[in-house]
């Protein structure tokens, strides 16, 4: 697990831990083609056990979709940038159940809580809740973008490391 940190020791390594407590999947596991094809970038995915995303690293959000709340960009010190979308097709609630604990702008710390939803609110629109946390592509900084084989995953835990390219 995670071998390209022994090869590549001059270059920044960022570690993100899992910003929501519950199971890990695969993007192929992801019912939404954007998504499980890898057209928006690498990661994983969570099925909550519970309403809540922390930060998965410290930084700033860059930006919270603003009518729907179900998705937020958070941008690491280095710029490289991490997107959290809670559910699929969860842009259709238009924000109900969902409640943004951040703004656009704020620095936030590892663990600090960006978003609380209502996992009821998505269940009874008959939504999925699973969570893509992912690294969109295009991002030059990045070298390489390794995830972790342990699915197993909770909060606090580290499960997506990116290894930035020499300067």
């Amino acid at each position: 697990m995670f071998e390209f940190a022994k090869k590549k020791k001059s270059a920044k390594l960022i570690e993100l831990e899992a910003p929501l407590k519950g199971k890990t999947l695969t993007l192929e596991e992801v019912p939404d083609p954007a998504f499980s094809s890898g057209t928006i970038g690498k990661g994983r995915a969570i099925l909550p056990s519970e309403g809540k995303v922390t930060a998965p690293c410290p930084g700033t959000v860059a930006h919270i979709m603003e009518k729907s709340k179900h998705a937020l960009l958070l941008e690491h010190e280095t710029g490289i940038l991490i997107l959290i979308h809670v559910g699929i097709e969860t842009v259709s609630l238009k924000g109900a159940g969902f409640h943004p604990c951040v703004s656009a702008g704020d620095k936030v710390r590892t663990g600090q809580t960006l978003l609380e939803f209502d996992l009821e609110v998505i269940a009874d629109a008959g939504l999925s809740s699973i969570t893509p946390i992912i690294i969109p592509n295009g991002q030059d900084l990045i070298e390489s973008v390794e995830l972790s084989d342990d699915l197993a995953s909770r909060a606090n835990e580290s499960f997506i490391r990116i290894l930035l390219k020499n300067p």
